[in-house]
């Protein structure tokens, strides 16, 4: 298992989005195989980018939204950056409005890729 392999954590992130639901960044390490830390989470950002990027190039709703801090249940800080402009955000990366548009994302997740899922 490697945190630079975009197809395994993809793997991960439509599991989680079939299933409705969010990882925190621990829960994806953790089933990659990895104990949390800090510079294996930025190694994981990585990859959650190019990730987006595939989707985005195949028209497919973004995966990294899914991954998100324990503590809150918000993308971290790299999400963020890499995401503003796109989104078009530029109010607080935490509280109600950045509450709305995680929301949206993530239920744009769900939604497409339940309709995916093989029944």
């Amino acid at each position: 298992m490697s945190l630079s392999d975009p197809e395994e954590v993809r793997a991960h992130l439509l599991a989680a989005a079939a299933a409705g639901h969010p990882l925190t960044y621990s829960e994806l390490l953790e089933r990659l195989g990895y104990p949390f830390s800090r510079p294996r989470m930025r190694a994981l950002c990585k990859t959650l980018a190019a990730v987006d990027d595939a989707a985005e190039a195949n028209g497919e709703p973004e995966l990294a939204v899914l991954v998100v801090r324990q503590s809150d249940g918000l993308p971290g800080q790299g999400w963020w950056t890499g995401s503003w402009e796109k989104h078009h955000h530029t109010g607080d990366w935490f509280g109600p409005e950045a509450r709305r548009l995680i929301g949206r994302l993530q239920r744009q997740a769900f939604d497409y890729w339940q309709k995916q899922a093989p029944r």
